[in-house]
Order: C-alpha cells, then structure tokens, then sequence
C-alpha cells in the first residue's frame, strides 16, 4: 500500500517526528496530557523507524522490513 510505504520512507518518518513533536509542545503548551502522549509515541514511531499502522494491513511494523519488502 501506498501510503504505508510513503510513511516507512525517510520523508515519512520526517513527518511523523515533526508532527508526534508538534502535538507534543502543543500538549505541553495547552496541558492536555493525552495530546503529550499521542505525540510522544507519533515522535517515536518516526525516531525509532516503526509504523503503526502499517499491521492493520497485514504489513511489518518495522520500517527497515517495509522498505526492503520483507513481507
């Protein structure tokens, strides 16, 4: 899938940490803690090179594995 790949590229995992470090300073800023954690594991997901949702379509979670096509 498309998208899954795009989110396992480093482009995608460049998103992912700016947008998990955006929410997190937002949650920061504003005080809603839930918005801390989703951004922390958003920021996460992009730093340590995993997708999320990548399992919901039978795919790795493991970006590495996505990228070579280990699946």
């Amino acid at each position: 899938m498309k998208f899954i790949e795009f989110m396992a590229s480093t482009t995608g995992r460049a998103v992912r940490g700016i947008a998990g470090a955006t929410l997190l300073i937002w949650g920061l800023f504003a005080g809603i803690v839930w918005l801390d954690v989703v951004g922390a594991i958003v920021a996460a997901a992009g730093l340590f090179d995993f997708c999320l949702f990548a399992p919901l379509f039978k795919m790795p979670l493991s970006g590495k594995k996505i990228r070579n096509g280990d699946f």
